[in-house]
Parts: C-alpha cells; sequence; structure tokens
C-alpha cells in the first residue's frame, strides 16, 4: 500500500502517547497528524485533519474508549480504530466488534505486534491474541455439535425429504411432538428455516 494513511494518537499519557507516535511514524505509509489527551480533544482533531487511523486510549479522563468509539464510527465509519489498553477487554470485545473497531491493542504488546497490526489494518484485516481467538472460535463454533443420536436421525430424514407426518410415523411420536423437536434442532444449527437447518447439517461432522 503506497497511500499516506494520517493517523491520530489519542491518550491521555503523555509519555505513552509520543512513545505510539513515534512508533507510528516509523511504519512505512504513516503520517501521524496529531496527539489529543481527551476525548473532546481527539474529536476536534478527527474533524480538522480527517485521519484514516486512529489509536485509542480505553481510559480516558472524559468518555470511556467504548464511547469515543460509538462516536468516531458514527460521524466517520471509514476510520479505522485500534483500541490501546493496559485493561483487559475480553468481557468488551463483543460491544466493540459491535463497534465496527479495526482492532484491540494491549499496551504491553511488543513493538512487532504494533507494527504488524497497523500493517494488517491497512491490508483491510486484524489480529488477535491467540487466547481471546480460541474463546471466540469455541463461542462461535456451529451448535450442530449439540445434537444428539435421535436428533441426528430426524435431520437425516428431512435432508432425505422426510415430511413430519412420515417422521412422526417412523419414531412413533405425534406430529406435534415432531414439530417441536426440530424446532428445537434449527435453533440448535442457528437456523431461521427448514433450508437453512438442512444447508448446516449437510456441513457438519454428522452429515455421512
Amino acid at each position: 500500500m503506497n497511500e499516506t494513511v494520517k493517523a491520530l494518537v489519542i491518550d491521555d499519557h503523555p509519555l505513552v502517547a509520543h512513545a505510539t507516535k513515534e512508533l507510528l511514524e516509523e511504519t512505512d505509509c504513516i503520517e501521524v497528524v496529531g496527539i489529543a489527551s481527551s476525548a473532546e480533544e481527539g474529536l476536534e482533531q478527527i474533524k480538522k485533519h480527517q485521519p484514516g487511523l486512529v489509536f485509542l486510549d480505553y481510559q480516558l479522563p472524559d468518555l470511556s474508549g467504548t464511547d469515543v468509539a460509538a462516536q468516531i464510527k458514527k460521524e466517520y465509519p471509514h476510520i479505522h480504530i485500534v483500541i490501546f489498553t493496559g485493561h483487559d477487554l475480553t468481557g468488551a470485545m463483543n460491544r466493540l466488534i459491535e463497534l465496527k473497531v479495526s482492532g484491540v491493542l494491549s499496551k504491553e504488546s511488543s513493538i512487532r505486534t504494533i507494527k504488524n497490526m497497523v500493517n494488517c489494518i491497512l491490508d483491510n484485516h486484524t489480529m488477535l491474541p491467540l487466547s481471546l481467538y480460541h474463546q471466540i472460535q469455541l463461542s462461535g463454533s456451529p451448535s450442530y455439535e449439540d445434537l444428539n443420536d435421535e436428533e441426528v436421525m430426524m435431520m437425516g430424514m428431512v435432508v432425505k425429504g422426510a415430511t413430519h407426518d412420515q417422521i412422526a410415523d417412523h419414531i412413533h411420536m405425534s406430529k406435534r411432538t415432531v414439530d417441536n423437536y426440530l424446532r428445537r434442532i434449527y435453533d440448535k444449527l442457528g437456523a431461521k428455516s427448514r433450508m437453512e437447518a438442512m444447508e448446516k447439517f449437510i456441513k457438519s461432522r454428522h452429515y455421512t
């Protein structure tokens, strides 16, 4: 990427702010246009400079990083925001992802990690600590892993085109019971329709 990207650092700790500025300036294609020590000052500088990248401290004297990120994204959705923090933000990750921040970095990260994060973001990618990535992978994994043998059998019949009446006859249950079972299976699969449930089941380890 050859185009120069303007960057802004928002951090109320002068030493950290200037160190971050110097580090970013060592990165190709980055021009640091300013440092702000508060959310208010940061928002003013964003309006003035229109940066493409903002390194945002999560703990500011006037607003939290989440609130600042929300305001930035509301007015300037194209801006990449990196939350730069000394705190564990695992519990806030879902909210930060909703806000479409581009990355979250610990202030204890190595120089190499910080530069890698910036380069990834400029390529429209991001980075996550392995510990957090594994949590997201587990919490976001398809729930078809939870299907029991009976539910697998029922979905197998659905995929083969069986009607609810035919499934009910096969397993000696009422059609209403089958309806309830299938709704629960669809929920486990995260599917909103019969067709979506079939597609997800076919891609699962249960389908042979």
